[in-house]
């Protein structure tokens, strides 16, 4: 193998092992959320559970054009650190608010804490995808690079929402955030482990093209049409898990109906589960993206997606099925409503759409590539605005009325998946 095909390789498993960063620091927040839930100032509502997932994704919205910035001035290596660093400040600052005891003190500081992370996560982003994009060659190959990196971030998804149910257990007004300290250590652990591998790799920035001028990114229709759908889609993949989390640990009527004693830890499986079966999506589409073309993977689940989320927000909730858990110390198989199958095997549909929505929006980008992954980057807000907007909705109206929210989000992806990804060649005229 040639120095510059080991450097390729090294290149894309170091992108990978990021990807699967992100996953690990963002799926904190919603079964965190719980035990904010259980603290008596917040009264259990699910908008102030979610409002940590809310501060992480609102620092896309102000790191987003930044970070692509960065990426252009300093590249890729460096920009990979300086988000390395980012996010061990962010987790060591919500590992801080386990030592304050009063409210609401408390509350901020895990706020801040879940922010910083954000802009770790932003620019781990904006360095990842259009990094495995490139050196995939774009296309069908850049988004098969994509899927293996997402397979990987699929499997932290998997564990971390699992982690913290086993962790908290049953959850009362005495839970504290400290119960989930190993998980935070854990965190700061593999940023550390991470930002001394990295810095140690000769990691080149991929070739782009040359001839002219970068041109901005909002010219191209297909990218416009992009940047709207991945807002809509961070806060379908986010809303889908973390309000089922809260539905199944919810031990008030408004909830699944639970046994109390171990609701917290089917919810967190539950939740598990759909970014199991996200992990299960990616894989799956590594191995076909090279011959099945983005937009028919994005349309075909996008309709799928459509037809579970419907079914499982009108299923009877007395009819059960088996599902796992884990229990007193051993895995089993309890009874969750219909719904919470349903919605968990809708992470099949969403595995796929990030990478195929990324790649569709900036195909025929070129130069424009790193520019257009900040706005990119920007627009993923959405995962903390659409998933609050869900949660308000459901102290309202209940749970399931509040998944109309994400049934609008999937009709548009679907939209852009028919027509709204169509590439322009040249830019928009202004």
């Amino acid at each position: 193998m040639s120095a510059k095909k080991q450097g390729s390789w090294v290149a894309i498993l170091t992108m990978i092992f990021l990807f699967g960063m992100i996953s690990f620091v963002t799926n904190l927040a919603a079964p965190i959320g719980n035990i904010w839930k259980a603290d008596p100032h917040v009264n259990g509502s699910n908008a102030l559970g979610m409002m940590g997932n809310t501060m992480n994704f609102l620092a896309y919205l102000f790191m987003g054009i930044p970070a692509g910035k960065l990426l252009s001035r300093v590249g890729y290596k460096k920009t990979a650190l300086y988000a390395i660093a980012t996010g061990f400040i962010g987790v060591f600052i919500q590992f801080l608010c386990g030592k304050i005891g009063s409210w609401p003190t408390n509350f901020v500081v895990y706020l801040v804490g879940a922010f910083v992370s954000g802009f770790s996560v932003c620019m781990l982003n904006t360095v990842v995808n259009p990094m495995l994009t490139l050196l995939g060659g774009g296309g069908k190959k850049g988004n098969q690079y994509v899927q293996i990196g997402g397979t990987f971030n699929s499997l932290m998804g998997t564990v971390t929402p699992m982690l913290v149910g086993v962790l908290v257990g049953q959850i009362t007004a005495a839970t504290k955030f400290s119960d989930v300290n190993l998980v935070l250590y854990i965190a700061m652990a593999v940023f550390l482990f991470a930002f001394v591998v990295i810095s140690l790799l000769n990691i080149e920035d991929p070739e782009v093209e040359s001839e002219g001028d970068a041109v901005s990114p909002l010219k191209y229709r297909n990218f416009v049409f992009g940047i709207i759908a991945i807002f809509l889609y961070v806060g379908l993949e986010v809303g889908i898990p973390g309000t089922l989390n809260f539905y199944l640990s919810d031990t008030t009527a408004k909830g699944a109906g639970l046994d109390p004693s171990i609701a917290v830890k089917i919810g967190g499986f539950v939740a598990g589960t759909y970014w199991f079966m996200m992990l299960i999506g990616r894989f799956i589409s590594s191995f076909i993206s090279g011959a099945v073309s983005s937009r028919t993977q994005l349309t075909t689940v996008s309709c799928v997606a459509l037809v579970l989320l419907l079914w499982g927000m009108f299923a009877d909730p007395s009819h059960l099925v088996k599902m796992p858990g884990f229990s007193d110390g051993s895995f089993g198989m309890y009874n969750v409503p219909l719904t919470a199958l349903l919605f968990a095997l809708a992470g099949l549909c969403t595995s796929v759409m990030w990478g195929t929505i990324f790649n569709l929006a900036v195909e025929g980008l070129g130069k424009s590539t790193a520019q257009a992954s900040g706005i990119f980057m920007m627009l993923v807000v959405g995962g903390g605005i659409i998933p609050l907007i869900q949660n308000g909705i459901a102290d309202k109206a209940g749970y399931m009325s509040s998944y109309w929210v994400l049934i609008f989000c999937l009709a548009y992806i679907l939209f852009f998946a028919v027509a709204g990804s169509r590439v322009q060649k040249q830019p928009a005229s202004k």
